[in-house]
């Protein structure tokens, strides 16, 4: 038997401890010095649509509270599939984030060949805003007053009307789509790359009609630029209480809403991770963003780490069976 040493367990006791603390000290300097520098949030469509609608709100709340900038870099495509491959790929260090929608959670039943899987490139941080989709029309060409009229007019003409999307696969895309297969209605899809440019074409008058988020369109709406004539689900939104919901105007089942969430990729530290789940916290619970978030119709559903993972599982299911039941296809 080997004889016990007591200089030399003394010795590696205190290696251990010591290297043990090293690895503390690291951690504790990590989570207390981020962000030393400017952080790059990467908003995978272009500037002007639902997702910035809240990612600049948020930024520059971030920015004032943490003492560094959150940087905004728009890379629209391929309905929001170029951003999110470009930030799967960024390197793991706290410094590059990704500012997704449930659009992501829809890719994958639309999309054969993504370059980014969505639940194994990225850890999940937080959801930072929900918002129901709103049915808004311009009023010059659909020139009617409420829900009734417009399905009257719609279903005389079918397939004469069309509706903007932010591109084939995105939640605008699908929403029109369950849209058409519960109300009996034939109306054509236009996609854009992005739903800052549907959006604006849908105020031009290029386009009828969109089934928007409403973070993006409620400034338009106030502004009498469009017409909101339904609001999804089974409630009137607060911030548009004229406006009637799906479920009164017979659509109980058509509840579609638009989240927004903060993903960090694969790799990201664990302690950078909570330093960032708790800056949305804390923002969230800021008086500029209650306002703004009150103002858009959006709520902070608090849905982080872990839960936000699950619902984002839970998200991928449901698209993907109205994907199949809808036959919705890309443009």
């Amino acid at each position: 038997m080997k004889q016990f040493n007591l200089k030399t367990s003394r010795r590696q006791w205190m290696a251990l401890t010591a290297a043990a603390c090293a690895a503390f000290g690291v951690g504790a300097q990590a989570q207390s010095t981020w962000p030393s520098k400017p952080v790059n949030l990467i908003v995978p469509f272009p500037a002007g649509g639902g997702t910035d609608a809240f990612a600049r709100p948020f930024s520059a709340q971030f920015s004032k509270q943490s003492g560094k900038s959150l940087v905004i870099d728009n890379r629209g495509g391929a309905g929001g599939n170029l951003g999110a491959g470009v930030a799967a790929k960024a390197t793991p260090d706290g410094y590059t984030l990704f500012m997704g929608a449930v659009h992501h959670s829809i890719a994958p039943s639309m999309y054969p060949k993504l370059d980014y899987d969505l639940e194994r490139d990225f850890v999940p941080l937080a959801i930072v805003a929900s918002v129901p989709h709103v049915l808004v029309v311009n009023p010059k060409n659909i020139a009617v007053t409420d829900f009734k009229a417009f399905m009257e007019l719609v279903r005389s003409k079918p397939g004469k009307f069309n509706y903007g999307s932010a591109g084939g696969g995105t939640s605008h895309h699908l929403a029109g789509e369950l849209f058409k297969m519960q109300s009996k209605t034939f109306i054509t899809h236009i996609p854009y790359r992005g739903s800052g440019p549907a959006l604006q074409d849908l105020i031009a008058g290029n386009v009828d009609m969109m089934f928007d988020g409403l973070g993006s369109s409620a400034q338009h709406i106030k502004g009498g630029r469009i017409k909101a004539l339904m609001v999804s689900g089974n409630k009137r939104n607060p911030a548009f209480p004229d406006v009637p919901c799906a479920a009164e105007l017979g659509l109980p089942d058509y509840n579609v809403n638009t989240w927004y969430g903060l993903w960090a990729p694969k790799g990201t530290p664990a302690d950078v991770q909570a330093r960032a789940i708790e800056e949305v916290r804390k923002a969230a619970a800021s008086d500029e963003i209650k306002t703004s978030w009150a103002n858009n119709g959006a709520e902070f559903p608090n849905l982080t780490g872990a839960q936000f993972g699950n619902f984002v599982s839970a998200e991928i299911k449901k698209w993907a069976a109205v994907v199949k039941a809808s036959g919705a296809k890309l443009d």
